[in-house]
């Protein structure tokens, strides 16, 4: 199945509501919504700006309201879900067609048989959403006019946050240029002083009379258990004469990173970005391989990538793990560059930032993995950039000296508890703390602390030796002794699979037995296996049997006590089911890459595992509630394993391209 295919446009009411498109401005900033147009999260935009890119994130502009008017009937084109469960207008009855590619598109037929669209694009590199509503070219009427009526629905406020009533909004527009149709014009609005200015540019007429907009109603929010109501203010009303030429709106903050244009919004602007997206779109062979490029962002000089919209910034666990799957798979080894460059440079005592927080303040150095995931990566970018002269020796040495700053911070310890044991094992964590990608934590403790010695980070751990003893041959990077104590303390010959974690809270000979996906990685997602293959054949399956579905890994095996079948409810419901069985999709690429291997890493094994767990995946997110073109953070352990979390998740997406591109790669035997 081509994943162009996903998010299917002849969908029910329901599915549309929770079907959702996004488009990103490469920056940080991005618009998003759901195909019925109705906003079910906090973080649907027209307009969602990143001020200091990537972050100090803002919705401008929430959404519109749209209507026709046409030989004195009047029809709504947009919708919105009221509180308490009221949707009104009902755009959504005229809307006949939506398609996400190359650029979200909606299509309307009014009772008299005339058809209408509405389109919108984000530019790349600029903050800005450019709107488009005209006829189709089938459509004829007898009608001297054809009036179409816009208002948009401001806030300004953080995107986390939800905004309500009050008096402090300025409704004045700065600018209020009236202008005969198809002259067009600028109106401009700053609703708070601490916020940039709003720019609408426009081909049609503005007339301003101010109201309020109360009770919205976010779906998304309200079964996650948090705050879901806002009030939204509109300062006024855009009109055009759709019988005279396509209506143009063009949204953007006046900042640095706004979109440059003439007074006027109009065909020539419209046809430009258009050409512009029709041509990035044509570079990639799937909506897969596109949608990879949504999460790599501008911080400072150089790129990240955000882990997930639409709430996520730009964390180092998920950017290193992401960077093979959508940069070096995807054939972005330019971009790949520049993210791990940018990257080198927080290096502190041996380690990398996990996270870089919403607004500006000290990078937080709080997880054992995401420099030795960074040290993967490395490798693997020399290894291709080196065969394609795309690296200077001046850059590889900063690589180098990265990846040696953190073998060597590793191996004398660091931070909490992170350090080199005498069986050659990392040994990691202190209380209170999660510091493995199994990182929920409820009233300020973890959920699975995994203190100790935790399966995966020892795969990471030896991988990342046998990195530096290639790169830099120096025995204090022999991973030999680490390498033989693995399979030592971790292998159980009755339970057939590894432990979770050995030594658990430092106290030797202490184990746990947990079946978890973790272990995986002892033999697939890593450039060296430390398994041999006849037991990672046996832990595999184990794995099978337990936690295998067809969208991925659960975190927890349902025979466990503590197995939760759903990921829903509030946030505290939701934190303790994150990893005790919950589905994450990323963890399919480390599982398909040792199931290939175990079998002989031969073509046929390949074409074996595309078809037993590639496919499956790619069938349930043609059909599935999820981000079009892209895959989830998470799922519920149970079927139909709805998808939870983030709807736009970069690691999900990068492990599927990776498998797709790399691993299960027609015509190449893996190493």
């Amino acid at each position: 199945m081509n994943p162009d295919s996903w998010g299917n446009s002849n969908l029910g009411l329901d599915e549309k509501l929770h079907q959702e498109w996004l488009e990103t401005d490469g920056l940080g900033g991005f618009a998003s919504g759901t195909v019925s147009g109705i906003r079910t999260r906090r973080y649907h935009a027209l307009l969602l700006s990143a001020l200091t890119p990537p972050t100090t994130r803002v919705v401008l502009v929430n959404g519109f309201e749209a209507t026709v008017e046409i030989e004195g009937a009047t029809y709504s084109l947009s919708s919105q879900f009221y509180w308490p469960d009221v949707v009104y207008p009902r755009g959504i009855d005229l809307q006949t067609k939506f398609e996400s590619q190359p650029w979200p598109k909606w299509t309307f037929e009014l009772p008299n048989g005339l058809v209408l669209t509405q389109e919108l694009v984000v530019p790349r590199g600029k903050s800005a959403a450019f709107l488009c509503w005209k006829l189709d070219s089938r459509s004829r009427t007898d009608s001297s006019t054809l009036k179409l009526n816009v208002r948009p629905l401001l806030s300004g406020r953080d995107y986390h946050a939800l905004h309500r009533e009050n008096s402090a909004f300025q409704f004045a527009p700065l600018v209020n240029s009236r202008m005969p149709v198809g002259a067009g014009g600028v109106v401009e609005f700053q609703p708070y002083s601490t916020l940039p200015v709003i720019r609408f540019a426009h081909n049609g007429h503005y007339e301003h009379h101010p109201d309020w907009y109360r009770n919205f109603l976010y779906l998304e929010e309200r079964d996650r258990g948090l705050d879901s109501i806002e009030d939204l203010a509109s300062p006024g009303t855009f009109s055009w004469d759709l019988q005279r030429a396509p209506a143009y709106l063009l949204l953007t903050p006046v900042t640095e990173q706004c979109l440059s244009f003439s007074s006027m919004a109009d065909s020539g602007l419209w046809d430009l970005l258009t050409q512009r997206v029709r041509h990035r779109h044509s570079q990639f062979r799937s909506s897969a391989i596109k949608a990879a490029g949504e999460f790599l962002v501008r911080r400072d000089a150089g790129l990240t990538i955000i882990a997930g919209y639409p709430w996520f910034t730009d964390w180092g666990r998920d950017t290193f793990i992401s960077i093979r799957g959508l940069c070096l798979a995807t054939g972005r080894l330019a971009e790949a560059r520049r993210i791990l460059l940018a990257w080198s440079q927080s290096v502190s005592e041996g380690m990398l930032p996990n996270r870089f927080p919403d607004v500006a303040s000290e990078p937080e150095y709080n997880a054992v993995d995401a420099s030795l995931w960074f040290v993967i990566a490395v490798y693997e970018f020399i290894q291709q950039a080196e065969m394609s002269n795309l690296l200077s020796e001046s850059d590889e040495e900063i690589l180098r000296q990265a990846v040696q700053d953190i073998l060597q911070g590793y191996r004398r310890g660091t931070r909490f508890g992170i350090r080199c044991d005498a069986d050659g094992l990392l040994a990691a964590g202190v209380a209170g703390m999660a510091l493995t990608w199994m990182d929920a934590q409820v009233g300020g403790q973890p959920v699975t602390a995994r203190i100790g010695k935790p399966v995966e980070i020892q795969a990471l751990w030896i991988n990342a030796l046998r990195i530096g003893e290639i790169l830099f041959g120096r025995s204090e990077f022999d991973w030999r002794l680490s390498q033989a104590n693995f399979t030592v303390k971790f292998w159980n010959h009755e339970l057939s699979h590894l432990a979770d974690v050995v030594d658990v809270n430092h106290e030797p000979g202490r184990v746990d037995l947990t079946l978890r996906p973790n272990q995986v990685l002892a033999i697939g997602g890593l450039p060296f296996p430390i398994l041999d293959e006849t037991r990672g054949a046996r832990m595999l399956q184990r794995v099978e049997e337990q936690l295998l579905t067809s969208v991925g890994l659960r975190t927890l095996s349902p025979h466990h006590p503590e197995y939760r079948e759903h990921c829903a409810g509030g946030v505290v419901e939701r934190d303790q089911s994150y990893h005790q069985g919950t589905i994450w999709p990323w963890l399919i690429g480390p599982f398909i890459e040792a199931w290939v291997r175990v079998h002989g890493a031969t073509i046929e094994a390949q074409q074996i595992a595309r078809e037993r767990f590639l496919k499956p995946l790619e069938e349930t997110y043609a059909t599935h509630d999820a981000g079009l073109a892209h895959l989830p953070e998470i799922a519920d352990g149970d079927a139909p394993h709805t998808a939870r979390g983030c709807p736009f998740q970069a690691w999900s997406l990068a492990e599927y391209l990776r498998s797709d591109l790399i691993v299960l790669n027609p015509g190449r035997e893996m190493d």
